[in-house]
C-alpha cells in the first residue's frame, strides 16, 4: 500500500496482475527505493564473507515502512522570477509475509540473488542476498531518473559486475502483458543470440573472473554442438545438430538480459521464438516419470511458406534442447557477418548512446515504428559532419555532443584531456550538467522508525526531505564552486574575465547582505546554508553560461586534436567495422524514452528499446585499454 503526504493524503494498493505480481513499473521502482534506503554491508553466512548484501531481516524491516520523498522545483506561477518546490512523500507500508512476497517477486525478476546460493529461486528466511548485475542497472537509472545522492552505493557500483545494456519489451497498460508483435520477438531473439554464435571459449590455465563470466554471457545464449546417435534399425545415420542450448539457461538467458519478470514470462517468450520458426527442439531425454512444464502461446499464422505457425511450444525441463533453426541465423544476420571479409575477429561488446533502441523488422505496418537513426560510425566520421555542416565548427560541435553523449568515447575523451592538462574542463561540464538534473528533481528513500507528523505540520516526512534535499543543492552547488571557479582552486577553470567577476560579484551581494560578513573568494559552509531556491536558480544559470563558455572552448580547442589521436582513429575503425545501427534495423515506438506500459496512445502497437548502463561501459572501456597496453608491452 501506498500512500502520499501533502495537503491532501490518498492511498491505494498496488495493481497487480492476473497472475499475482506489481506491476513492472512499481516492482522496479519499489525494489530501487529499498535498495537505496539499505545500508549494504558486509555479512556472514555458512563461513564466508558476503560484501555489498543485506540480511532477509533488513529487507522486511525497511519494506514495513518504507518513504519515498521526491522534490521538484519551478517558477511560481504568481511570480515566474521566483522558484517554488513541491515535495511529494510516498510511503509503502506492509506486513513481513508481505515484504518477503515483494522480495520474492524481486529474486524472480533477476534483480537480487541468494549471495551464498545464486542458483537458488526462493526468498528465504535468515538468507543474505546481494544486488544482480540487472539489479545494479535498475537501481543506476532510478538513481540518474529521479536525482538520488548515492554516495553510499558507489563501492557497489565500482566492484560488481553491471548489465551493460538491458533489452526492455513494452506492456499493455491494462494488464502489464508483454505486447507481442513479430518487430519485437524479432528484436529480442537478436538480442538473445547474439551478433555471432555465442560457442563458450576453450578454457585455460587462467580461469576467468566474475566480470568476464558475465560479459560472456551478454554476447547471447551460450551456445553448443549435440551429436545424435546412429540408428541403424531405423535407417538414420549419426547426425550432428548445431546451434543448440539448453531450455532452461535460455530462460536464466532472458531473466537475466531483458525486463521479463521471471521464468514464466520467459518461457512464454521463447515459446514465441518457437511459434515464429526461429528455435526448434532437439531432444528431451527426460525419464517417463519425470514431470515436464510445458508453455504453449497462440497467435494468427499468415499461412503459405512462412515459418510462423499459430501454436508454439517451450518445454521447461532440465534434459530439453533446442537449437537455432536456419530461419533464425537469416534473421540474426550471422551467414552475413560470418562471410563478410571486414568481420573483426576481436569479438567486442556492443556500445551505443543511452537509451539507443533496438533492431527489429516486420512486414506489418502496425507492429513497429522504424525510425533511420544516424549510425554511430557515420557521427564519428568527419566526411558527415562535412556533407552534414558548412563549417569546421558546427561539426566539431555536433562530434563533441556525441562524445559527451557515448560513455566509452567520454572516457576516452577525458584520458586525452587529462594529458593534455585541460581534464577540469569536461568535468566541471558533466557536474553542472548533473547539478542541473537534480535541480529540477531531488528524491532520497529511507526508512521510518519513527511516528508520522500530520500533513501540514512543520515536522512532516515531506518538510523535512525538502530541507534534506534543498541542503544536498546548496552543497554541491558550492562545491562546484570551491573546486572550479574560487581562487586557487584545485581544478580552477580558465574562463572568460568578465563571466567570473559577474560570478563573483552575485555571490558577493547574496553573502554580504544574507549573513553581513564579506565575501573573501571562497564559500564557507555557514555562508552556504543561507542560500534559497530562487537564489541557487540564479547561480545555476551562471553556471550555464560558464558551461556553455567550456563547450565552445572543448569544441574549438580539443575535440580537433582529439579526433586526429591514434586512439580515437582506432576505435572509429572498430565502429565503421561493428556498428549498431548499419546492420540492424533500429526499432522505436513513438515514445521511447517512456517506460513500458505508460504510452497514452489509444493503440498499444508494442516496442522495445535498450538503455545502456553508464558505469559498465565506462568501465569496459577502461578495461580494454588496460588490455590493449598489456597486449602493446608484451609485444
Amino acid at each position: 500500500m501506498s500512500q502520499q503526504d501533502g495537503p491532501a493524503t490518498s492511498s491505494h494498493m498496488m495493481k497487480t496482475t492476473k497472475r499475482g505480481r506489481p506491476f513492472l513499473k512499481d516492482t522496479l521502482d519499489l525494489f530501487a527505493t529499498l535498495i537505496v534506503s539499505l545500508q549494504l554491508t558486509s555479512h556472514k553466512q555458512f563461513f564466508r564473507t558476503f560484501p555489498h548484501s543485506f540480511t532477509t531481516d533488513e529487507a522486511a524491516q525497511n519494506l514495513a515502512s518504507l518513504k519515498f520523498s521526491q522534490s521538484n522545483r519551478g517558477p511560481d506561477p504568481r511570480e515566474p522570477t521566483r522558484v517554488v518546490t513541491t515535495t511529494t512523500t510516498t510511503t509503502f507500508s506492509m506486513t513481513r509475509d508481505m515484504a518477503k512476497a515483494m522480495s520474492q517477486h524481486f529474486m524472480d525478476a533477476r534483480l537480487i540473488e541468494n549471495a551464498a546460493d545464486p542458483t537458488s529461486n526462493l526468498f528465504k528466511d535468515r538468507g543474505v542476498y546481494q544486488l544482480t548485475p540487472k539489479g545494479l542497472h535498475v537501481l543506476e537509472r532510478f538513481i540518474s531518473k529521479n536525482g538520488i545522492n548515492s554516495d553510499h552505493l558507489q563501492p557497489v557500483f565500482a566492484s560488481n559486475p553491471i548489465c551493460v545494456k538491458l533489452l526492455h519489451l513494452e506492456r499493455r497498460s491494462a494488464d502489464d502483458e508483454i505486447i507481442v508483435t513479430q518487430s519485437v520477438i524479432t528484436a529480442l531473439f537478436r538480442r538473445f543470440v547474439g551478433r555471432l554464435p555465442n560457442y563458450p571459449p576453450a578454457p585455460n590455465d587462467k580461469p576467468m573472473d566474475a566480470f568476464q563470466r558475465y560479459n560472456e554471457r551478454a554476447k547471447g545464449i551460450a551456445l553448443h554442438d549435440v551429436t545424435e546417435r546412429a540408428q541403424p534399425l531405423l535407417g538414420k545415420g549419426q547426425q550432428v545438430h548445431k546451434y543448440c542450448f539448453h531450455a532452461v539457461a535460455a530462460l536464466e538467458w532472458l531473466c537475466d538480459f531483458t525486463s521479463v519478470v521471471g521464468r514464466e514470462e520467459a518461457a512464454e517468450m521463447a515459446a514465441q521464438f518457437v511459434r515464429f520458426g526461429l528455435i526448434t527442439l532437439v531432444s528431451d531425454k527426460r525419464k517417463n516419470n519425470d514431470s515436464a512444464i510445458i508453455f504453449t502461446v497462440r497467435g494468427s499464422a499468415p499461412g503459405g511458406n512462412s515459418p510462423v505457425s499459430q501454436i508454439g511450444e517451450f518445454r521447461c525441463t532440465a534434459k530439453a534442447i533446442y537449437r537455432i533453426t536456419e530461419e533464425g541465423q537469416r534473421l540474426a544476420h550471422w551467414n552475413e557477418r560470418l562471410n563478410s571479409p571486414n568481420t573483426s575477429s576481436v569479438n567486442l561488446t556492443e556500445r551505443s548512446s543511452i537509451d539507443a533502441s533496438v533492431d527489429g523488422t516486420s512486414d506489418s505496418k502496425k507492429d513497429a515504428k522504424i525510425h533511420r537513426r544516424i549510425s554511430m560510425a557515420e557521427k564519428m566520421n568527419a566526411s558527415y559532419e562535412h556533407a552534414e555542416k558548412k563549417t569546421a565548427r558546427e561539426s566539431n560541435t555536433d562530434r563533441l555532443r556525441y562524445i559527451l553523449e557515448e560513455p566509452g568515447l567520454r572516457s576516452l575523451f577525458r584520458e586525452f584531456l587529462r594529458g593534455n592538462f585541460c581534464e577540469e574542463n569536461l568535468s566541471f561540464w558533466l557536474d553542472v550538467q548533473d547539478f542541473r538534473k537534480k535541480f529540477s528533481t531531488t528524491s532520497s528513500a529511507m526508512a521510518a522508525t519513527g511516528p508520522t507528523a500530520r500533513p501540514g505540520s512543520k515536522n512532516t516526512p515531506g518538510q523535512a526531505a525538502m530541507e534534506r534535499h534543498h541542503e544536498a543543492l546548496i552543497n554541491t552547488a558550492f562545491v562546484i564552486y570551491n573546486t572550479y571557479l574560487a581562487p586557487s582552486s584545485q581544478c580552477e577553470l580558465n574562463i572568460d574575465h568578465g563571466l567570473r567577476n559577474e560570478l563573483v560579484k552575485y555571490l558577493e551581494e547574496v553573502v554580504t547582505s544574507m549573513t553581513g560578513k564579506a565575501f573573501h573568494g571562497r564559500i564557507e559552509p555557514e555562508q552556504a546554508n543561507a542560500f534559497n531556491a530562487t537564489q541557487l536558480q540564479t547561480m545555476i544559470k551562471l553556471y550555464e553560461r560558464i558551461q556553455t563558455h567550456v563547450f565552445r572552448l572543448m569544441a574549438t580547442d580539443s575535440v580537433p586534436k582529439f579526433i586526429k589521436t591514434p586512439k580515437f582513429l582506432a576505435m572509429r575503425n572498430w565502429v565503421e567495422d561493428f556498428d549498431p545501427t548499419e546492420n540492424d534495423i533500429h526499432m522505436l515506438t513513438a515514445n521511447p524514452s517512456s517506460p513500458p506500459g505508460l504510452s497514452n496512445v489509444a493503440e498499444e502497437v508494442g516496442g522495445a528499446y535498450i538503455t545502456i548502463s553508464q558505469h559498465a561501459s565506462e568501465r569496459e572501456h577502461r578495461q580494454q585499454l588496460a588490455a590493449a597496453k598489456d597486449a602493446a608491452s608484451s609485444s
